[in-house]
């Protein structure tokens, strides 16, 4: 099911700067038994990264009504919201004002084999890195192009995520997963504050965290440091949380933190 601008249709317009230019952002999220997961905390992180580019964002209400048109039936979903610009002239320049393009589309979940969430998974290490641009930090928006780069580096369906590294050579996430590393029962996610993406299902783990007393950094993780871990963890959206068992000559034995972290995913209810 695809919805543009509350119609459904999957076309939009060759003028549309999120085609153009990458001139968007958007959010994936889960959607189990017409519900979509979490969905105050996407709608906030949706409308903070429409304000990072100054993009006028859907109304909570406008935008829930049409979610729940496109996952108006039975099963476990994905739900990918895209608000881009909308369409202008030929040029950089943004159109003032704009007229933003919304896009609201359904797939069914992707289908993982039960030993990723029980035992881990083997991450690659990406050769692509992620530059830095403070005023992008943290925002997911719609150009994804290194983290296009860095998953055609590889191509084993038994290899489901790969580790991007930034300029400096310090770990920053996952192609599609932020990182978590266990160190001395304290948890360390990297600091996001001149690269990558900052997810909801990060946000939910670090507030966690403090709820249970257990201290969680936002600290520069280096290889070295990653490979010292106790434990490491991948999270996001659609996967809930995944332990790493090897990456890059070192292997982990599966530990307690990632059913740890999934039982904080699964009371999690804003």
């Amino acid at each position: 099911m695809i919805f543009v601008n509350g119609v459904a249709t999957d076309s939009i317009a060759a003028t549309d700067r999120g085609l153009a230019y990458g001139d968007g952002v958007f959010r994936t999220l889960r959607a189990m038994r017409d519900r979509p997961r979490w969905w105050s905390r996407h709608y906030r992180k949706l409308a903070r990264d429409c304000a990072a580019l100054a993009i006028p964002c859907p109304s909570d209400a406008a935008l829930a009504e049409e979610v729940a048109r496109a996952v108006a039936r039975s099963g476990d979903e994905v739900v990918k919201i895209i608000v881009t610009r909308g369409s202008g002239p030929r040029g950089y320049a943004p159109p003032q004002p704009p007229s933003p393009t919304r896009i609201i589309m359904t797939t069914a979940a992707p289908v993982h084999p039960e030993e990723f969430a029980r035992s881990g998974v083997p991450v690659y290490p990406c050769r692509t890195r992620l530059s830095f641009q403070t005023l992008l930090a943290g925002v997911k928006h719609l150009n994804r192009l290194e983290n296009v780069l860095a998953r055609a580096e590889w191509d084993d369906p038994a290899v489901p995520e790969g580790l991007m590294l930034d300029e400096d050579g310090n770990v920053i996430c996952g192609t599609m997963t932020n990182l978590f590393v266990v160190e001395r029962g304290n948890l360390v996610t990297p600091s996001l504050a001149r690269c990558g993406v900052a997810g909801v299902t990060r946000e939910i783990v670090i507030e966690t965290a403090a709820a249970q007393g257990v201290t969680c950094r936002q600290e520069p993780v280096s290889q070295a440091r990653l490979l010292e871990a106790q434990e490491a963890l991948l999270v996001n959206s659609v996967i809930g949380v995944w332990q790493i068992k090897m990456y890059s000559g070192r292997s982990w034995e599966p530990g307690t933190w990632s059913a740890r972290v999934r039982e904080w995913l699964d009371e999690e209810r804003s």
